[in-house]
């Protein structure tokens, strides 16, 4: 984490004593976040990464910010801050009220805190664990992105133990939902399919990019139900997140898999053209601004 954090719409640094035991999210879980990456300056698809917020946050009854604008200025006051042009950014909103052990002296409905960190490199592939029972795809709050982060960040852990990056997460039907913290595109020549959100998946920002914007060439992307053999078969499999933009397969639990085909790298190619194109957009109304 970088030496100054955004609560509440002003700067502090990391070191000071700002949160209470008493904010209900806090001890909880009761929040919504988002991970978005800074270039150049620019917070890429912050419009998306808002609105995935503020949908999981009424879903969630997490008082919410009024102003998109506000919040993203207070970002870029951040990113200033830590002069961070490129970077990853972290935006929590935290429920404060509710419940039975509310604290005394709160007088926010919510807190607004981010930080910035450097950009991980992650390496060329992934090698990935499998989870069985870790999604419950027909929960109401399936596919919401809140706080309670815990039981992702446990089988990470116990898979990283076991000399694995990642987890494939199953749902109760034992079909493939998402990883802990990205999601998964299996490619069978030209077709690309990926996991639909009724699997349990989160409705991740780069996933929905490569299937509404992102497009390659001669490359189909769909929604479709995959189980472990479908990933097994396919010619190539990758995982697509925020930071990990799209980073190839290498095994599923010991066992290896191809890498062939044009698709991912097509991808991959059209994706970073749209965030190209995005950044020097949204730089380019800065400038007229």
């Amino acid at each position: 984490m970088h030496g100054f954090l955004l609560h509440n719409g002003s700067l502090h640094k990391t070191s000071e004593k700002l949160l209470s035991p008493g904010q209900v999210g806090l001890m909880n879980g009761w929040g919504v976040f988002s991970t978005m990456r800074v270039f150049d300056g620019v917070l890429f698809a912050f419009e998306r990464h808002w609105a995935r917020m503020k949908k999981d946050a009424t879903l969630m009854r997490v008082p919410f910010p009024d102003s998109p604008e506000a919040l993203h200025d207070d970002l870029l006051k951040l990113v200033a801050a830590n002069h961070t042009p490129n970077a990853t950014l972290r935006v929590c909103i935290v429920r404060n009220r509710g419940g039975l052990f509310e604290g005394e002296g709160n007088t926010r409905d919510f807190d607004c805190i981010a930080f910035t960190t450097d950009i991980h490199r992650w390496g060329k592939d992934v090698t990935l664990a499998v989870q069985p029972h870790a999604r419950h795809a027909a929960c109401a709050f399936a596919g919401a992105k809140i706080l309670s982060w815990a039981f992702n960040l446990t089988w990470l852990e116990m898979a990283r133990e076991r000399g694995f990056d990642e987890v494939i997460l199953l749902n109760e039907h034992g079909r493939v939902s998402e990883c802990t913290s990205a999601n998964i595109f299996a490619a069978i020549g030209s077709d690309v399919r990926t996991p639909p959100l009724s699997s349990g998946c989160l409705p991740g920002v780069t996933r929905e990019i490569l299937l509404s914007e992102s497009r390659a060439a001669g490359i189909v992307v769909a929604e479709t139900g995959l189980g472990l053999e479908d990933l097994y078969n396919a010619d190539s499999v990758f995982i697509t997140s925020t930071t990990r933009e799209l980073l190839p397969v290498r095994s599923i639990e010991g066992r290896e898999l191809r890498q062939d085909g044009p698709a991912r790298l097509l991808m991959q190619k059209a994706f970073s053209k749209y965030v190209d194109r995005y950044v020097s957009e949204a730089r380019s109304r800065v400038a007229v601004g």
